[in-house]
């Protein structure tokens, strides 16, 4: 005989939850309010950053532990807390390890100055409406890993910056820069005008991005998963790419995809070096 079904929460108890997650998200002063930054990654690569003003660090006894060194280079005070006080802070799936902290948001960078960097640097990464912020933070750790210049996303249709995004880059939220763009056809406008090479991954492109030589500065433009790229943002690439599949499964979701194209691009640029 089936186990019975454990009853569903009322209506109050889950419009409570959802609160408790958003609380987790934004801070206590809603979207314009501080950010709250969780797991050990996060939150030191936070307290690390001298661009990132941190208001209050809340701690476990082991997450203090853990984060001695990272707390020494902070005037902020420590607040102590047991598992079960975060728990109640953040939401009792939130995977806290111990340590949360409340931040300002990143100063933004403007499109000028992303494109500078790209000049003289690794490829922009650029995302077309991505809404996971799971993917998001894996893009961000590939970005970091193989020398991206910046993200650009657009301002709706993106995930905020905050937790859940932090905690799944493992601190890279705090070493790529990130513009948000309002209109991403007119950013990449600015892009072209400003000399990069704007190149959209797609899987039925005719060429593979094998082919490509990143001799200048460059950036990669990426859609969400099942739709991939719209058809303007499609239609202001240069060009479209593909990567190159050998397997059964042709697709890539769209974290994998950032992680191949920066690595086929930091490659490229080694390769250059070695040849000069």
């Amino acid at each position: 005989m089936a186990a019975p079904r454990p009853p569903r929460p009322h209506r109050q108890e889950r419009e409570r939850n959802r609160a408790l997650r958003k609380a987790a998200e934004t801070g206590p002063s809603g979207d314009d309010g501080p950010i709250r930054l969780f797991g050990v990654h996060a939150v030191e690569a936070a307290l690390r950053n001298p661009a990132r003003e941190v208001l209050r660090l809340v701690v476990t006894e082991n997450g203090a532990l853990r984060l001695r060194d990272a707390i020494g280079t902070r005037a902020v005070e420590k607040e102590n807390a047991t598992p079960r006080d975060l728990d109640r802070l953040l939401g009792a799936d939130t995977v806290h390890q111990g340590v949360m902290a409340e931040v300002e948001p990143l100063p933004e960078p403007s499109l000028e100055e992303l494109t500078e960097a790209a000049t003289h640097g690794g490829p922009l990464v650029v995302l077309d409406q991505v809404t996971d912020p799971h993917n998001v933070g894996a893009v961000l750790r590939s970005a970091a890993v193989f020398g991206a210049s910046g993200l650009i996303m657009t301002r709706r249709h993106s995930p905020p910056l905050n937790g859940t995004l932090a905690k799944s880059a493992s601190g890279a939220l705090e070493l790529v820069p990130i513009h948000l763009a309002q209109n991403l056809g007119r950013a990449l406008e600015v892009l072209k005008e400003q000399g990069l090479t704007i190149l959209g991954l797609d899987g039925e492109a005719s060429v593979a991005i094998d082919e490509e030589a990143f001799a200048g500065p460059t950036a990669l433009v990426l859609g969400a998963e099942g739709r991939g790229l719209r058809e303007l943002t499609r239609a202001t690439c240069h060009r479209l790419v593909r990567i190159s599949a050998s397997g059964t499964l042709a697709s890539l979701n769209v974290s994998n995809a950032a992680a191949v194209s920066l690595h086929f691009a930091a490659y490229r640029r080694n390769e250059k070096g070695r040849q000069t």
